[in-house]
């Protein structure tokens, strides 16, 4: 790869980073409630989804998505039932009080970095993401090489964009000084989730 494909190649993937999506809805609103540490800790789960996407389409099984009707239709319907379930979740969560100490205990941290495997694991648009996205710029004579750098890159610009992200979250959170605020928070967030969720039901298989 040249370094011009790469550099042309960093930011159209950070942009694909920063689009927001359920992801890096829980990024902010676990940033809001949490903090930074244990929103980016959190995200960790995200990370580990995307590599195993990303070694699935190096390897040439996404093209099983495109492919197959019934393995996008499966995996399409358990990621926005989930979706819905997050939302639902977050429309029904108690407000925490301002201040730590009000706050009560927070999540486990093992189960918000469940929340966002799952999350990212149940879109089927991430997998062709990287097999449609990725192709573009992977040399055919080294592949290996070049698919490995793509998807080192895009993970670390995840891991960027996780970060801004929770900071928002977290300076969001921090300027808060009652508990409707976070109440309204919780019903936008849980909205939002919810509509994600609808929208990839909705979603089609792309033609190819």
């Amino acid at each position: 790869m040249t370094l011009d494909d790469y550099l042309l190649f960093l930011p159209a993937c950070f942009a694909l980073n920063m689009a927001f999506g359920p992801n890096n809805l829980l990024s902010l609103s676990n940033g809001a409630r949490d903090g930074t540490p244990r929103a980016v800790a959190a995200a960790s789960g995200r990370l580990v989804a995307f590599a195993i996407m990303i070694a699935i389409a190096g390897l040439g099984l996404g093209t099983l998505l495109t492919a197959s009707e019934l393995a996008f239709a499966v995996v399409k319907w358990l990621g926005a039932a989930y979706l819905i379930w997050l939302g639902i979740k977050l429309l029904r969560a108690d407000a925490p009080a301002p201040g730590p100490a009000a706050a009560g205990p927070p999540q486990p941290l093992g189960a918000l970095i469940r929340q966002e495997f799952w999350v990212a694991a149940g879109n089927p648009k991430a997998v062709l993401i990287f097999t449609a996205f990725f192709p573009q710029f992977v040399v055919p004579q080294d592949y290996a090489a070049s698919f490995i750098l793509l998807g080192a890159s895009f993970l670390v610009l995840e891991g960027v964009a996780i970060t801004i992200y929770a900071l928002i979250g977290a300076r969001l959170g921090r300027y808060v000084r009652s508990a409707r605020p976070f109440r309204w928070f919780n019903r936008i967030s849980g909205g939002l989730m919810i509509g994600f969720g609808l929208l990839l039901a909705a979603a089609r298989k792309p033609a190819g």
